[in-house]
């Protein structure tokens, strides 16, 4: 059982940055591979990130490639993303997941709760 609580969302201007962190629970962090997924209003949830259970592959959604950085730490169980040159499409309730393997597809077996984006133009 993992659990999982985002942080670090909000408002920012257009070309403005945000980090969010996600920490988990237990001691097992560094067997899962983490993901951030996002979710606006009126659309369906979509893949952001993802990080390998070591770090040393990360994958990325086209539109946040080279804006949008995905990074862990096994020592404080913890996941981040780092998001800069943030655009209005970027608004959306941002989601921490894990499983075992990482993926672009929705089905991971943990989530967290959620944290805010919003981002004004």
């Amino acid at each position: 059982q993992v659990q999982l609580v985002e942080s670090g969302g909000g408002l920012v201007q257009a070309g403005g940055s945000l980090r969010l962190s996600c920490a988990a629970s237990g001691r097992t962090f560094s067997r899962y591979a983490m993901g951030w997924f996002r979710q606006a209003p009126g659309k369906e949830r979509e893949f952001v990130a993802a990080i390998s259970r070591s770090g040393e592959r990360t994958y990325y959604q086209d539109s946040v490639k080279g804006r949008f950085t995905i990074s862990r730490d096994n020592a404080k169980n913890t996941v981040y993303l780092q998001m800069n040159s943030l655009k209005p499409e970027d608004t959306a309730v941002y989601y921490c997941a894990a499983d075992i393997f990482p993926r672009v597809t929705t089905d991971y077996a943990y989530w967290g709760q959620g944290t805010q984006v919003t981002v004004s133009s």
